[in-house]
């Protein structure tokens, strides 16, 4: 039987392990979330190193063992390096990272959840839209390809403008590869921020430690 997978991945996650090794999270498109050992990934010069690491994205060698999975090679066709180099960004992108794990199982298939993170990501690091708008975005789409969306009632949109409806089902429906290509006013981005966040913290109700730190983040730079 071969043990060997080759997957396409995200690296949702990476906790030091020992004094060398790392166990990593991956969101994948053929086995759903993965948890694998990338050993010696924290020894300087190992090609490990950059591969297991969050937000890495491309092709993953799996060698599925007896009690553990080990990450044997890496071929990463995107790390999100710009990410890094934005404290803000980062702590954006670090709850994306955790919510799609937190909705995420093993053995599902998840190529859609992947894809939609892949794509915030990419929009995160160009910085064309306030990460605010990002967040409430992926909160809104994230909650419908999970099948647990529920669309404005009648008396939600009462109050509303116009432009949020229009933004909220554009939301809801368009391609991933449309899906960050908008603009709103800020009474619309308003609007869409207070409904995302409603309808995250009921679907969720989960305290997502990123989350916490977002949120410091966002009272200093309320721009964003």
């Amino acid at each position: 039987m071969n043990r060997s997978l080759e997957i396409t991945a995200t690296v949702l996650e990476a906790v030091p392990i020992g004094e060398y090794d790392r166990r990593v999270v991956l969101l994948t498109r053929e086995a759903g979330k993965l948890s694998c050992f990338a050993r010696r990934a924290r020894r300087q010069g190992s090609p490990l190193m950059a591969a297991a690491s969050p937000f890495a994205y491309g092709k993953f060698r799996i060698y599925r063992g007896r009690s553990s999975n080990v990450l044997s090679d890496a071929e990463i066709e995107q790390y999100f390096e710009g990410l890094r180099s934005d404290m803000t960004a980062m702590m954006y992108g670090s709850y994306f990272l955790e919510a799609a794990g937190y909705v995420t199982r093993e053995n599902n298939d998840e190529t859609r959840i992947l894809l939609l993170l892949y794509v915030t990501l990419r929009a995160l690091e160009r910085g064309r839209m306030p990460y605010s708008l990002i967040r409430a975005v992926y909160e809104i789409r994230l909650i419908v390809e999970e099948g647990e969306f529920e669309q404005p009632s009648s008396e939600e949109l009462k109050d509303k403008s116009a432009g949020f409806a229009r933004a909220a089902a554009f939301i809801t429906a368009a391609p991933f590869e449309k899906l960050y290509s908008f603009e709103v006013s800020d009474e619309v981005l308003r609007e869409l921020i207070g409904f995302a966040g409603t309808r995250a913290e009921n679907y969720f109700r989960h305290d997502f430690k990123s989350l916490s730190i977002l949120r410091e983040c966002d009272s200093e730079l309320p721009g964003k």
